[in-house]
């Protein structure tokens, strides 16, 4: 039964990383989400599932994006009306991919409302208050969190104190009163930073320096290792400040199929063996 769920855990964390791969900008979102709603989780409730099931679901809150086009998904500016109705699709998108898995019940209902608000103008179903169900609540301050935190084509990010203020403004109308509170004590505590700009411990994210998206780093590269920008091919190579993981230009360009992504197996691997040791079996 364990290799069971930890075959059908693998299957979901690849799709989730591999949809997150499409948008170049994005690297490392699902991971630091899992990370934040988990931190939260652990501040908030004893319950080892109910932490397990955050921390899982933050991770694959997103898997319904792989049914939004990639010309709306990668746009470099603000989304029209009806580009963002498509985009409010993917949490039902992301519950319908969750069909028949042995852990839907427990993990569909914070990848369904992760975009509800206690006001009741979130999506899908505009819930209020308590009717949002407890994991949705905390992934949706995490993924708000990160989401004004990283950089888009389109706008520079807020730095941590700025996003904590958009945080406090909009507690009990955009995010949950509670967790948002203890979100925001837990950043100014520091108990954040060891996943803030970061897509795995000890991997800073990474930019490219022309052209500005993120440039993946898995922990397993060794020094000297080449990895490129997804958007324009730049070559870069790998090297250690201390623990930490850092890239420096070689001013070369790679081959086309440097561009295609490709999922962390070792991240995802770790991501796997932590969630069974805590999920029920089914």
């Amino acid at each position: 039964m364990r290799a069971q769920m930890e075959r059908l855990l693998g299957s979901l964390y690849t799709m989730a990383a591999l949809v997150e791969a499409r948008d170049p900008y994005t690297v490392g979102h699902a991971w630091r989400v899992s990370r934040y709603a988990r931190l939260l989780a652990e501040g908030s409730v004893q319950d080892e599932i109910t932490i397990a099931q955050v921390s899982v679901a933050g991770f694959l809150h997103d898997l319904g994006k792989i049914g939004v086009a990639e010309n709306i998904l990668l746009r470099a500016d603000h989304l029209v009306e009806a580009e963002y109705e498509i985009v409010k699709t993917h949490p039902v998108l992301g519950v319908h991919l969750l069909a028949g898995h042995p852990l839907e019940d427990l993990l569909a209902p914070g990848i369904r409302h992760h975009h509800e608000r206690p006001d009741g103008r979130g999506y899908p179903d505009g819930l209020k208050g308590l009717e949002i169900p407890l994991a949705a609540r905390m992934i949706a301050v995490a993924d708000a969190f990160d989401a004004m935190t990283t950089v888009r084509p389109y706008r520079r990010p807020l730095s941590q104190e700025q996003a904590l203020k958009v945080i406090e403004q909009g507690l009990g109308s955009q995010f949950d009163a509670e967790f948002g509170a203890r979100f925001v004590s837990l950043a100014r505590a520091g108990a954040l930073q060891r996943v803030f700009g970061h897509s795995d411990f000890g991997v800073p994210v990474q930019s490219c320096p022309d052209c500005g998206p993120v440039v993946r780093v898995f922990r397993t590269h060794e020094d000297g290792a080449h990895v490129y920008c997804r958007l324009c091919a730049a070559e870069f190579v790998v090297g250690h400040e201390g623990a930490r993981l850092v890239i420096h230009p070689t001013g070369r360009k790679g081959a086309p199929q440097v561009v295609v992504p490709e999922p962390d197996a070792e991240l995802i691997s770790r991501l796997i063996l932590d969630a069974v040791g805590h999920l029920p079996p089914g």
